[in-house]
């Protein structure tokens, strides 16, 4: 009598089924630890941003009161009310925007000019130059502000916009994330452009400024930020009240015995939005780009 035994194969896709969820599984308990650390980063930095938002639409008696409240017990627009009759908010709002807006594009076209010189042409005088423009993050803004400011003043500019645009254009943070990205694309991309008979400001447009676009739009955003907020160098510049920025008219606000706090949290509210416009509207584009794209294995 012979005896058969059934052998039992095990089902290959059952098997890489339960091998797929078993590594799933493994990097969903190994993300739990920072992925909860960053939520209470992120909850501890919203904090006070979020109470100071909602400081904005209390009355003055309310904010003061004890105990503290984080929502407004009696929601009020006074605040924003009496900060646009307070001070010429349109004004200063279209000053500010002037500046920051002419300054970012100056800057991103001019660093990224600059980065890409100091990148992709070799040159002993374009070392030295690079290296005097990298040794300036070294100095505060502080230390230039007094030659700055006589410079300024000796060339007609005291007064105006433009001596707090022209100044600012160049960055040195800028020239060096410029420079370090052009590095990174292969001089092969170049000299095939040059075979095929583009121009050299040809090869700066339409190749190496698409794919410097996170570059160029993460510069934009953080010098838009810088020349909005910007207070100190408006300051010593601008004399006319109706050239001042909106950082200045908001310091205003602060007396010397007395702060308007109502006025003052509203109007900086209304400071902050095209900031988080900016940053809401050109955040998805800020990904990393393919550099190996025209370029064959």
């Amino acid at each position: 009598m012979v005896t058969t035994y059934a052998i039992t194969v095990p089902d290959d896709k059952r098997t890489k089924r339960y091998e797929r969820r078993r590594r799933t599984q493994g990097r969903i308990r190994k993300s739990i630890v920072p992925t909860t650390m960053l939520w209470v980063l992120a909850v501890l930095m919203l904090f006070p941003l979020l109470w100071f938002l909602l400081s904005s639409f209390k009355p003055g008696s309310e904010l003061f009161s004890y105990p503290l409240s984080f929502f407004p017990r009696e929601w009020t627009l006074d605040g924003y009310a009496a900060a646009l009759e307070r001070i010429d908010f349109a004004r200063y709002f279209l000053n500010t925007a002037i500046v920051a807006t002419v300054t970012t594009v100056l800057t991103v076209a001019l660093c990224a000019m600059t980065g890409y010189a100091l990148a992709k042409y070799k040159n002993p005088w374009l070392s030295v130059l690079g290296l005097c423009i990298l040794s300036m993050t070294m100095l505060p803004g502080e230390v230039i502000l007094n030659p700055l400011f006589i410079v300024i003043r000796d060339l007609g500019l005291y007064n105006s916009l433009a001596g707090v645009i022209i100044p600012s254009i160049i960055t040195p943070t800028g020239v060096f994330m410029f420079r370090q990205f052009f590095i990174t694309i292969p001089d092969e991309l170049m000299q095939a452009a040059r075979i095929d008979g583009a121009s050299e400001f040809g090869i700066f447009f339409r190749i190496m400024m698409p794919l410097a676009r996170p570059i160029a739009l993460t510069l934009a955003i953080m010098s838009f930020q810088w020349r909005w907020n910007d207070y100190i160098f408006p300051l010593i510049i601008l004399g006319n009240p109706e050239q001042f920025t909106l950082q200045i008219a908001l310091r205003a606000l602060v007396g010397a015995e007395n702060i308007e706090w109502t006025i003052l949290l509203s109007a900086s509210v209304l400071s902050m939005l095209p900031l988080i416009a900016l940053y809401l509207v050109f955040q998805p584009y800020i990904t990393s780009s393919n550099i190996n794209a025209g370029l064959k294995d």
